[in-house]
């Protein structure tokens, strides 16, 4: 539901956003060294797989999990990429300048840039995608990644209708493109990083029509800039994209790539016989087989914790019944989750749950434990002051106590502080086996201390994500997120009015924090930026969305016959174009 921003999946994914890139990165430290010797004179192929179907969008301003992500890494990219240490570098665009007080931004765009059916890379292109994300009907129409486009001049004039004029991006001319913010902006570069979309094809598309269009979902019809064309599909279980001849950065050595979806009890064994090539994105393998792939000649691991994290979220608040039909997201309509209300319930059960045995049991100890929703490969986290929730069933017991959850009739589960029967529906999707494992055990470590758990059938991800969007019912659910590697700004997850926000979190004084990190002068302070994000973090932990279950080692696998593998802190398929086979000759 692998992303610096852009592409934020969350797993499934996330969905993700997520937010997974389609974007290469120029380094090469750590990559295998590219040969012409790999060049081959037959049709070369190259097949990864992932174990769960995408849901079948393929737009990059409303996909929402990490599965689509792995189409979009290859054929759509972005004003700017980043490196290894996570700094902004040129893509689409070759250079930026900012004006003096960082409230605009200009980017010169490349000119060499043609999208997969021949038209040139513009401005205008720029301009249409950000004009999208904005548009009135954008949320409506499913989009949640309104956080790239609230900053921006004229933004609330536009979305409510009030104009058609969008002076928040302006194509100055046409490889020339300005991004202008009602305030100068600690985080301009990443929020000009989104993906972009070709004006051509969907000019003529109204915004709330777009996820439903031929455009949007369909081989040969999904156009981007990047080095691979989505050509072929046989929904769920194959997805074909070929190299796209004329890729700015140069052909691409390899002919095809081949996503196949394989239930994940014989991924492993197509390994072994290399009947696929790549095992990666946004599951990789599992802890438990690590010996097992390690024993492959043929196969070469990568390890590297996950940009992102298993959560177990809390439901704060509902939307309205109005608000969900309107698809709007309004925090003054929230309805409180009365089951969730008292925090003390929320932190009872983070006590409740031994994150190091799941760590240990599922994970086989290839993963650990954080307490911040920040990921540790930023600055800006914390490991030490938020509460660290160390296992205690005690605590736990005493909190609901206290909290007034106390067993009234003897059955071993907790009733409200009422009396009445108290029971806390438990869901989560299907796809991710440690996720599924993971449910029944966390369902007995609650009840362990007579919280009484009702653990819901897994639905497939698009069923699951349709129903957290509108949910009514749930109290607890399970999901990952792939963050955004671009900067550690937590909207578009945890704050109140963000569509990925799916406990319905509201929280104004963690708000304004988050607020406050992202404002002049004093946010271009990295110091007191970290000050503000400690801060935050401490009240997350306090309050709790979501307890972070533990943040994964991910393994990739791959078939040592690819060639110029480069992964990126956030996922395996970066500088695709760069990829090429070895010969077997």
């Amino acid at each position: 539901m692998k992303k610096r921003k852009a592409w934020l999946s969350f797993l499934a994914f996330l969905f993700i956003f997520g937010i997974l890139t389609a974007c290469g990165n120029n380094e090469e430290a750590d990559s295998d060294e590219q040969s012409d010797e790999g060049e081959s004179q037959e049709e070369s192929i190259l097949v990864g797989v992932m174990d769960t179907a995408p849901t079948g969008q393929f737009n990059p301003i409303f996909y929402e999990e990490a599965y689509e992500a792995n189409i979009l890494s290859f054929t759509h990219e972005s004003l700017l990429t980043q490196n290894k240490k996570l700094e902004f570098e040129p893509l689409l665009a070759e250079s930026w300048e900012f004006n003096e007080d960082h409230s605009s931004v200009t980017f010169k765009l490349r000119q060499d840039v043609y999208w997969h059916d021949g038209e040139q890379f513009t401005a205008d292109d720029v301009v249409f995608t950000y004009k999208s994300i904005a548009d009135p009907d954008y949320i409506k129409a499913g989009g949640v990644r309104t956080s790239y486009v609230t900053k921006l001049v004229g933004y609330e004039e536009y979305n409510s209708g009030e104009t058609d004029e969008f002076p928040g991006v302006v194509a100055e001319d046409d490889f020339t493109v300005t991004f202008n913010f009602k305030e100068p902006n600690v985080i301009a570069l990443a929020d000009a990083s989104f993906p972009i979309i070709p004006e051509h094809i969907f000019k003529d598309i109204p915004v709330i029509d777009m996820p439903s269009a031929d455009e949007s979902l369909l081989p040969n019809k999904v156009i981007g800039t990047g080095p691979y064309k989505f050509t072929q599909m046989i929904e769920g279980q194959e997805y074909h994209l070929t190299k796209n001849e004329n890729y700015w950065q140069g052909e691409p050595q390899i002919e095809k790539v081949v996503w196949k979806v394989v239930n994940q009890d014989i991924i492993l064994s197509l390994l072994e016989k290399g009947e696929i090539d790549f095992v990666a994105d946004p599951n990789g393998f599992q802890a438990a087989d690590y010996d097992k792939v390690d024993s492959m000649d043929h196969v070469k691991i990568i390890e590297q914790m996950d940009f992102g994290y298993q959560i177990l979220g809390f439901i704060h608040n509902f939307r309205t019944e109005e608000d969900m039909e309107n698809g709007v997201i309004n925090p003054d309509n929230f309805v409180p989750n009365e089951k969730l209300a008292d925090k003390r319930v929320r932190q009872a059960i983070a006590y409740a749950i031994n994150r190091p045995y799941l760590i240990k049991g599922l994970l086989h100890d290839r993963g650990q434990v954080i307490n911040s929703p920040i990921a540790k490969q930023f600055e800006y986290f914390d490991g030490e002051n938020p509460e660290q929730y160390e296992f205690n069933p005690e605590k736990a017991k005493q909190l609901l106590d206290e909290a007034g959850y106390v067993d009234t009739n003897g059955d071993g589960f907790r009733e409200d502080p009422n009396g009445n029967e108290w029971v806390l529906n438990m869901a989560y999707p299907k796809g991710n086996v440690i996720r599924e494992k993971s449910a029944p055990i966390i369902e007995e470590m609650l009840e362990e201390v007579g919280i009484n758990i009702n653990l819901l059938q897994p639905l497939d991800m698009s069923a699951y994500v349709e129903q957290l969007t509108n949910n009514t019912e749930w109290d607890l659910y399970l999901l990952g997120w792939s963050l955004s590697t671009t900067d550690p700004d937590p909207s578009g997850l945890w704050t109140a009015a963000d569509a990925y926000n799916f406990g319905r979190w509201n929280n104004p004084e963690a708000d304004a924090l988050v607020q406050k990190a992202i404002t002049p002068p004093n946010a271009f302070d990295s110091e007191f930026r970290k000050q503000v994000y400690s801060d935050w973090q401490v009240m997350f932990q306090d309050d709790l969305p979501a307890l972070i279950l533990y943040v994964k080692n991910t393994l990739y696998a791959y078939n040592t016959r690819l060639k110029g593998v480069n992964p990126s802190p956030a996922s395996f398929l970066n500088d695709v174009h760069k990829w090429y086979l070895e010969s077997e000759e």
